[in-house]
């Protein structure tokens, strides 16, 4: 790697991210279409379900994670789970009386397929941007992202998909419409606001990492979908070792990496648990390590959020790790998602 500003290579994912906020713009329109609201509301809370399954691969399984706890407190009876693992060892959990939100963006991956083949009577929403795939034309109900064709790496489909997953949160635990609306609005002006200074952002990551080779991205509650995907998508767009877990997961083993090669992102996060993340990253400064958090209160500024909703945050904290992929990419001299190893479609289980 080299400490010169990364030749940032604006081919197709680079696109993809610079398009999020046109995603999030035509899928708030459709969620905002007429009946939209009230009849999904009738088909889902209508029904007194025995629990909710809330199931994906990949960043769609990470995207449930402020769903399933939104659920939680609103006294519902979520189960999240992997469907590579729901399909082989937890399939009682789907009977007649189970939602099961299955999201997938393609709609055709093959855990997500044979999920639909082997379901055992269950009303089954399917969160999709295909709406040709398999998961939306066996659904019972679908939700569809408005992202259009997405190279590689999920970067709009994310933002799109965490976008109905915030709606669907609302409407599931007594949200009303209009109040819903109002605080996801703010969402495409502040996404569009931050990529606006994506070459800043990545010359600014670019030094911050240099000579990194162990990147650890952690955080609690939502925060946990931007880690893991944040992990997921720089290992694919950079090919650096990432990984997502909680900030306690850090101290339980982890902490022993600490190394001039290891860089630690603590997402702040909400306000009930953000003074302990703030601990761990205030321990590991006074140690030397390479840590920052990030927040609205960042000391660098492509780690620093704008201020937002609690429904927008979990949208708004997936982009610096999207900037990183760019200035990882770019330091490797390489095309930041192009894939060699793999397919845009996980077709084989």
């Amino acid at each position: 790697m080299t400490t010169a500003a990364p030749k940032v290579i604006e081919g197709p994912y680079y696109r993809d991210l610079m398009s999020e906020p046109a995603a999030l713009e035509k899928t708030l329109a459709w969620l905002r279409e007429r009946g939209r609201w009230n009849d999904v509301s009738a088909r889902l809370n209508g029904r007194r379900w025995k629990r909710i399954v809330l199931t994906g691969m990949g960043s769609s399984f990470h995207t449930l994670h402020p769903l399933n706890l939104a659920l939680i407190a609103a006294g519902l009876n979520p189960v999240m789970m992997e469907t590579s693992e729901l399909i082989h060892y937890a399939r009682p959990l789907c009977d007649a009386d189970t939602l099961v939100v299955a999201v997938s963006q393609s709609g055709g991956s093959a855990e997500i397929l044979k999920l639909l083949e082997i379901d055992a009577g269950s009303f089954v929403l399917g969160v999709t941007n295909s709406a040709s795939g398999q998961l939306a034309r066996k659904s019972d109900l679908t939700l569809l992202m408005q992202a259009g064709p997405e190279h590689s790496v999920s970067c709009k489909t994310y933002v799109a998909g965490m976008l109905i997953l915030q709606w669907l949160s609302a409407l599931l635990s007594g949200g009303g419409e209009r109040e819903t609306l109002h605080r996801l609005d703010p969402a495409l002006g502040l996404v569009e606001n931050y990529l606006r200074d994506w070459r800043e952002h990545t010359d600014t990551l670019a030094l911050r990492l240099h000579g990194v080779r162990h990147l650890f991205l952690a955080g609690r509650g939502g925060s946990l979908a931007a880690a893991g995907t944040g992990a997921l998508i720089i290992k694919e767009s950079a090919r650096l070792h990432a990984e997502g877990m909680s900030s306690a997961a850090f101290r339980h083993g982890p902490m022993e990496m600490l190394n001039d090669q290891m860089w630690l992102g603590i997402f702040g996060g909400d306000v009930r648990t953000r003074e302990l993340n703030l601990r761990l990253a205030r321990e590991l400064v006074a140690r030397g390590a390479g840590c920052d958090i990030i927040d609205p209160e960042s000391t660098c500024r492509p780690l620093r959020l704008p201020e937002c909703s609690p429904q927008v945050l979990p949208i708004l904290e997936i982009l610096p790790m999207q900037m990183m992929t760019l200035a990882l990419a770019g330091l490797s001299g390489r095309e930041a998602g192009q894939f060699e190893h793999a397919n845009k479609i996980t077709d084989t289980e």
